[in-house]
């Protein structure tokens, strides 16, 4: 009789994974040395400094007297997200311990980082008290021209064009690059670096989904961003609290299982004195 030999099931280690570009809004994090703790825990406290101009040199008085004012600006943390994976300890043996030990490199590369950067992006354009535009730029010699009409009011504003960079919708962009011209490419001189972002993280305002599923999506009355240009100067951006926990199933008291939780806190703010190094360029709405 022939053997009979029943063949152990092998399981590919390798991922059928989902293209996601990494952080793109991560040019803009820190520093944070001018940083200090506010009084509640989701609250951190900006110097905020002001002065008075020159004034009269008298021969017989001298200087006029000077006032300087340090005042501290309350900014509140306006993200706090979080979620925790249960995987049973038999299902990630089976799998070739593929279950849990990709687990949190996918998390954070598909579903954390697109929304943090959808997040700020919005948040950015949604501050009260920037320059904001909109139009369908249906070419290349619309996008320059909105282009540069957004460099002049930044230059303009004297926020320097140095320290600010310039986020743009791929498609934009190309329809910039493809007039090969000396005209568009001084466009795109002078920036601290220019970054392309899928139109699916780059909405002027989103929706945060609070339960089930998660994640996010352009929220009603959204509109798709064509470029938004943020001076490196102007932004307060870091996450405050970021932790992410593995627990065992030894460690685990509910179940034979490894767990992992992931909780993130942050802001995206700008100093109220630097809104014009901000400028948000939308399509046109309905």
């Amino acid at each position: 009789m022939a053997n009979s030999i029943a063949l152990r099931k092998q399981y590919s280690t390798l991922l059928d994974e989902v293209y996601k570009l990494s952080s793109l809004s991560s040019v803009l994090d820190g520093p944070n040395e001018l940083v200090r703790e506010g009084a509640n825990a989701n609250e951190i406290l900006i110097p905020k400094m002001d002065m008075q101009g020159l004034a009269d040199y008298n021969k017989q008085t001298g200087y006029v007297a000077g006032d300087v004012t340090l005042e501290y600006e309350t900014k509140k943390c306006g993200y706090d997200r979080g979620r925790m994976f249960t995987i049973d300890a038999m299902d990630n043996i089976e799998s070739a311990g593929v279950a849990f030990g990709r687990l949190s490199g996918e998390f954070l590369r598909t579903k954390v980082v697109p929304e943090i950067d959808a997040w700020r992006f919005a948040t950015y354009a949604q501050i009260s008290g920037i320059t904001t535009a909109s139009a369908n730029l249906s070419d290349g010699k619309a996008a320059l021209s909105a282009l540069r009409a957004a460099r002049g009011q930044i230059e303009n504003a004297e926020a320097n064009l140095a320290t600010c960079y310039l986020f743009i919708n791929p498609t934009v962009l190309g329809m910039i690059e493809d007039l090969d011209t000396t005209a568009s490419k001084k466009a795109m001189e002078g920036f601290a670096g220019i970054v392309k972002v899928p139109k699916g993280r780059f909405f002027n305002k989103i929706t945060l989904t609070g339960s089930g599923a998660g994640g996010f999506a352009k929220a009603s009355g959204g509109l798709d961003l064509n470029f938004l240009i943020v001076d490196k100067q102007a932004a307060i951006q870091y996450q405050k609290h970021t932790v992410s926990k593995i627990i065992t199933p030894d460690q685990n008291q509910d179940a034979d299982a490894w767990k992992f939780g992931y909780r993130t806190v942050g802001i995206t703010e700008c100093y109220d004195n630097k809104k014009d190094g901000i400028y948000a360029h939308t399509v046109a709405g309905e």
